[in-house]
């Protein structure tokens, strides 16, 4: 697919025109040249809008102001100011890399894109990301607003998750970029396709590019940019036996090889169809447990939705009449100020805040 050389001229020059007049978006990590806090930023916000991660990009600052004391810190400390942005292999793997940063680089970022590539949890957006914002390297961002500018302005429809697609936007998006000031072209780009050019109700009539958009004279904006895959959401259905005794809770870290990784949550029994109360108790489950309890109360239920995943979980609180040995590896009774210190998957921390746990 060949684009003329004055349209995409049109395109640099126009959107780092409005990028130096215009533009007034202001996030705290915008213009930022220290590795270390582009890196802190462009991790939160995998996945994540930027006024969602703007909190917690500000309490990682506060507390870890530097690689080295993020890398000196205990992991249930980063967990429980991650709590609430799900993805948490993100945050383990922001873990190793500061704690490979402070012990095997002196504490100091690769200043080139190969070297960040290197890093456990960093590709080639967060690659790109640093080397131009903190370094001024000539290297090309492209997330989904990327996608979003460039399929909508030149009227591309080669899917962008396909090979094709993904090598076709790299290459063009760095032909496009502005060597002389690759930081001010990245961030331009982002933010027209985050203000301006979003995904639904796009503001065209504030679009400095709208003169040569194909999409916006060709009436393609619903359609612009393509993806070959159809998102399959996985639905399942939690059950949690909340097991309190006098000022304790019951609560168990979750392991490898799941969600919510090294997150903590009540006593959990999943099941393939939702549960009533009185089918939960003649579950195996259940009376492996062998409780002795008054009554068991269903209090609460929620959904959270990750990416392919469909949470629905239900609170079972059990008036429990002695304190059960329980043999789980990685659990414990907790008091509630210490269940106030761990990081829990986002319904579970609701559910607790509500029912005044800690």
């Amino acid at each position: 697919m060949e684009f003329s050389k004055a349209n995409k001229k049109y395109f640099t020059t126009h959107l780092t025109d409005w990028h130096a007049t215009i533009n007034n978006r202001s996030l705290p990590w915008k213009r930022e040249k220290d590795p270390y806090k582009i890196w802190l930023s462009e991790v939160i916000l995998q996945q994540t809008r930027s006024l969602q991660g703007l909190p917690y990009y500000l309490r990682f600052t506060e507390t870890f102001p530097t690689v080295g004391a993020m890398a000196a810190a205990e992991d249930e400390q980063a967990f429980r100011l991650w709590q609430g942005l799900g993805y948490y292999n993100r945050c383990k793997n922001m873990l190793a890399t500061a704690r490979y940063i402070a012990s095997e680089l002196g504490g100091v970022f690769p200043d080139t894109y190969g070297g960040l590539l290197e890093l456990k949890g960093i590709g080639p957006y967060t690659a790109a990301a640093i080397a131009s914002f903190a370094y001024g390297r000539p290297n090309a961002v492209v997330d989904g607003n990327v996608y979003r500018v460039l399929s909508r302005y030149f009227g591309i429809d080669t899917p962008f998750d396909i090979t094709e697609g993904k090598k076709l936007f790299a290459t063009l998006a760095q032909e496009l970029l502005d060597t002389k000031d690759s930081s001010a072209y990245n961030q331009a780009i982002m933010d027209l396709g985050a203000t301006v050019c979003s995904p639904r109700k796009p503001l065209c009539g504030q679009c400095p590019l709208q003169k040569h958009c194909v999409a916006y004279h060709q009436g393609l904006i619903e359609l612009l940019p393509v993806k070959s895959k159809k998102l399959v959401v996985r639905k399942r259905y939690f059950h949690y036996l909340v097991l309190k005794w006098q000022d304790e809770v019951w609560i168990h870290r979750r392991g490898a090889g799941d969600i919510w990784e090294n997150l903590h949550e009540p006593y959990l029994i999943e099941h393939d169809t939702p549960l009533e109360l009185k089918q939960l108790l003649k579950t195996e489950q259940f009376k492996a447990l062998g409780l002795q309890y008054n009554t068991v109360k269903d209090v609460e239920s929620g959904k959270q939705r990750l990416t392919h995943q469909l949470i629905e979980s239900r609170f079972f609180v059990v008036d429990l009449l002695k304190k059960p040995v329980v043999d789980i590896p990685d659990s414990a009774w907790r008091s509630a100020i210490e269940v106030g210190k761990v990081g829990f998957p986002k319904t579970v921390l609701s559910f607790l805040e509500n029912n005044l746990y800690f």
